[in-house]
């Protein structure tokens, strides 16, 4: 066992025998590691090796988790209230039926990671590559969601609101949609998003915010 993975080993066993509190693992190595269900609210994981790890179900509320990898990890169903996520690595990740209620996601990398029926209410999603990711089903409200996604995101049955832009990439191409202009983009794929404005108050058909 490499000595990062004997430290987490170690920190999980402590963690464990003390019946409570959070866990500590800045920067430990957890892969293998099945915490699935476990109280890890407020746990400290700044830079944590976590990828392919099962936390399903796990509660991570107000859990520090800025920088760590949780590449191909299983959240589902695991509580991200007010997490911090910041320029963590979600890619592949599956977060289907999480919530990311008041989560702080910034400079996240989540292209290809599962968001199906995910809860992103007051989430803060600011530089957040969700190209190639699912979304199905997921809700949004008042969220910033200043995102670059691509053809391969899905989007079906995402509803809510948001406040722009996002960037959209093509084959060599940036375009960024802001505004009345990805009102009429989300319109056209079918997608039940209302843009704000900002204050908050949605786009009317003009483009102009609504009296």
């Amino acid at each position: 066992m490499a000595p990062a993975a004997e430290e987490a080993a170690r920190a999980l066993e402590e963690w464990t025998a003390s019946g409570g509190g959070p866990l500590g693992g800045n920067g430990l190595d957890f892969r293998g590691a099945d915490l699935s269900g476990g109280d890890l609210s407020e746990a400290g994981l700044v830079g944590a090796n976590l990828t392919g790890v099962a936390l399903a179900g796990a509660d991570l509320y107000r859990a520090d988790l800025e920088g760590a990898d949780l590449t191909g990890a299983d959240l589902g169903g695991a509580c991200l209230v007010r997490a911090n996520l910041d320029e963590a690595v979600l890619a592949g990740a599956k977060l289907d039926g999480a919530d990311l209620v008041k989560a702080s996601l910034y400079g996240v990398d989540a292209r290809g990671a599962s968001f199906r029926r995910t809860e992103f209410l007051g989430a803060s999603l600011l530089e957040v590559d969700i190209r190639g990711a699912d979304l199905t089903g997921a809700v949004v409200r008042e969220n910033p969601f200043r995102v670059r996604l691509d053809g391969s995101t899905v989007l079906t049955g995402l509803t809510g609101s948001v406040f722009g832009p996002v960037t959209l990439v093509g084959e060599g191409t940036e375009t960024e949609l802001a505004g009345a202009e990805l009102q009429r983009w989300f319109v056209d794929r079918g997608v039940r998003v209302t843009v704000l404005a900002p204050g908050g108050r949605p786009l009317g058909a003009d483009g102009e915010p609504s009296s």
